[in-house]
């Protein structure tokens, strides 16, 4: 089981993530992320507001998926819409949409499972991390755990690359936001579905998508 959880929080993944900076590419260009310091601010202000919704859709969604062997095509349906709901920037709309997307592909491939069917053509990454962590005989806990995880995960990856950062300084910025990670999860098992949407994050997301020279694709 932990191996699962392991495979859904690999950035070596062929999913897509590795495409996208989280915001932290325009956050860069903005001046608001400079160095290790700066990229940790970032990280837990996008981890407590973007990577909290996303933990608890993934809870939900895994939830969903384990409650019956074919799932429930309505609540899933439900979810994408409530994570639609939660994503007021349609650049990071998109950006959730080609990443549940190619979370479905590979993970098809991974955890054949006939509750694949129950999502959307196009499902929101979270929506579809928690159809994965079920596919693969994980908890709700577990697939929150992954979203919460990967919300810091990938952009401090690349703002490595992009601010050509030291390896060691990144790893421990992601290192001392594990409490911070471990707290996000539990409390979206705990409670209902949280709308703590980010304004920040959205403008990046657009002035982002309307850049000519970007590196990443939001």
């Amino acid at each position: 089981m932990a191996a699962a959880l392991l495979a859904l929080a690999d950035s070596r993944l062929p999913a897509g993530g590795h495409a996208h900076s989280g915001g932290v590419e325009q956050a860069i260009t903005a001046g608001l992320v400079t160095d290790a310091d700066s990229l940790a601010t970032f990280l837990r202000r996008r981890l407590l507001t973007a990577g909290v919704v996303a933990a608890a859709l993934a809870a939900a969604a895994c939830a969903a998926a384990a409650c019956a062997a074919a799932g429930d095509p309505a609540r899933m349906a439900g979810l994408d819409d409530e994570a639609d709901a939660r994503t007021p920037s349609p650049a990071l709309r998109a950006a959730s949409r080609q990443q549940g997307r190619g979370l479905v592909r590979v993970g098809r491939r991974i955890w054949p499972s006939p509750i694949w069917e129950t999502l959307p053509a196009r499902p929101h990454h979270p929506v579809a991390l928690g159809v994965a962590a079920a596919a693969g005989g994980l908890t709700p806990r577990d697939a929150a755990s992954a979203a919460a995880y990967l919300s810091i995960s990938g952009p401090s990856t690349a703002a490595q690359r992009l601010l050509a950062l030291d390896p060691l300084a990144v790893a421990a910025v992601t290192g001392r936001l594990s409490p911070d990670v471990d707290a996000a999860a539990a409390g979206a098992v705990a409670a209902g579905l949280p709308a703590a949407t980010d304004p920040l994050l959205d403008l990046l997301a657009e002035v982002h998508a309307a850049r000519k020279d970007r590196f990443f694709a939001s």
